[in-house]
């Protein structure tokens, strides 16, 4: 499994795993496809902020 936090491993168009921002509690996964990357730093502890084909945003735990 590759680890969502470094921007160097998150290409547009990778199928991705990702936390919204209301589900960070329950930790529930939305899985889809990258459409852009948000997140301008090369790392972020908490995962690369990305926005999905479909236009859900968040951060990225699992690149698949």
């Amino acid at each position: 499994m590759i680890e969502g936090n470094k921007r160097s491993n998150i290409q547009i168009g990778n199928q991705v795993k990702i936390v919204q921002k209301q589900d960070q509690q329950s930790a529930k996964l939305t899985e889809g496809i990258v459409g852009k990357i948000l997140t301008n730093s090369q790392n972020h502890p908490h995962g690369i902020k990305v926005m999905l084909e479909d236009g859900t945003v968040g951060r990225v735990k699992e690149i698949l």
